[in-house]
């Protein structure tokens, strides 16, 4: 009887221990090769339109220009991950009602499988909804989207690009509106320039002296994430009434970096000059999610020593012209 009841224990004791082991198969996230490079890769004729019927065998790859062996493609159809973050920091208060309309239609121009999450920032940064297809779901978290005071721009890129490494496999994105003025970053901007001379202010700053930006982009490269900014007016220099020297330097800075974040990472920087162009500018940024390519490749030079790999895409088709990003430092 104690044997029969040991055996019994013993069973389910077993039992116990193999149900999570099964369990944790079955959840466990298929992971992104981290050997891999993966560039979201447009394509256009000579007048800009956008081609979007191509396959593999059209694409070739260059680090560094030695060719590269293509591990994986996918077509324009394949479904993005995009995370929507809006800018509620204090300088967008008056126009949150455009914001909100215009990122809403935004939804509108996804495709059905795209999956969504809805993040807000200004002193803080807060998750509205976590990646869902559910549109109506992700319209109301952008109605919802309130804030007030200073702009943690960067630090919201960092944890949209956090969330979207656990969307594994998937295409990724992130569309963020905003001035481009980071606080914190203006802050150290503010304190360089204190001891110059107003004449020696223009152009000190370099866009790509920030090592926090710096590291987000390192980030967005393992990754692979295509990032399109939308510059809102209010971080014109040109818009500054009765600016200094120091207020125009620290502007401009802000708003090249938003370029850069574009650049780097494949995607565009869209200027809104007058608030009522913000839909159609958001409009132009799904669009133009709808017509990317997705290459994945193995580079033959795995040495992690942080050192610059220029990336050229070539198409063998006559008249057509490719656009990813530019590189990656290899770290």
């Amino acid at each position: 009887m104690q044997r029969s009841l040991f055996c019994l224990l013993a069973f389910f004791v077993l039992l116990g221990l193999a149900a999570p082991a099964v369990i944790a198969q079955d959840d466990d996230p298929i992971r992104v090769d981290a050997a891999l490079v993966r560039l979201n890769i447009g394509v256009v004729d000579g007048r800009g339109r956008p081609i979007t019927l191509l396959n593999l065998s059209n694409f070739s790859v260059f680090e560094n220009g030695e060719k590269m062996d293509i591990a994986r493609f996918e077509t324009t159809t394949a479904p993005f991950s995009v995370v929507v973050l809006l800018d509620m920091s204090g300088s967008t208060k008056s126009f949150r009602q455009n914001i909100k309309l215009s990122a809403s239609r935004f939804l509108d121009a996804l495709a059905p499988d795209d999956r969504i999450a809805v993040v807000e920032f200004y002193d803080k940064v807060r998750m509205l909804n976590d990646f869902t297809t559910d549109k109506r779901r992700a319209a109301t978290s952008i109605q919802l989207a309130n804030g007030q005071g200073q702009t943690d721009l960067y630090k919201a890129v960092e944890f949209s690009l956090q969330r979207l490494e656990r969307e594994n496999t998937r295409r990724k994105a992130i569309v963020v509106l905003s001035d481009g003025i980071d606080t914190d970053a203006q802050d150290r901007d503010r304190q360089t320039l204190a001891d110059l001379a107003d004449d020696k202010i223009p152009s000190f700053l370099k866009t790509e002296d920030n090592a926090k930006l710096n590291e987000i982009l390192d980030r967005a490269d393992k990754q692979g994430v295509t990032i399109y900014p939308l510059a809102l007016p209010t971080g014109d220099p040109a818009r500054l009434a009765d600016p200094t020297p120091r207020q125009v330097e620290m502007f401009r800075v802000a708003r090249s970096r938003l370029k850069f974040i574009a650049d780097r990472t494949g995607g565009t920087l869209n200027t809104i000059q007058r608030l009522e162009e913000m839909g159609r500018l958001y409009a132009e940024v799904a669009a133009d999610l709808r017509t990317l390519y997705t290459i994945e490749y193995a580079p033959t030079n795995i040495a992690r020593d942080g050192k610059w790999r220029e990336i050229r895409v070539e198409v063998n088709e006559p008249g057509l012209i490719s656009r990813t990003r530019q590189g990656y430092f290899a770290r």
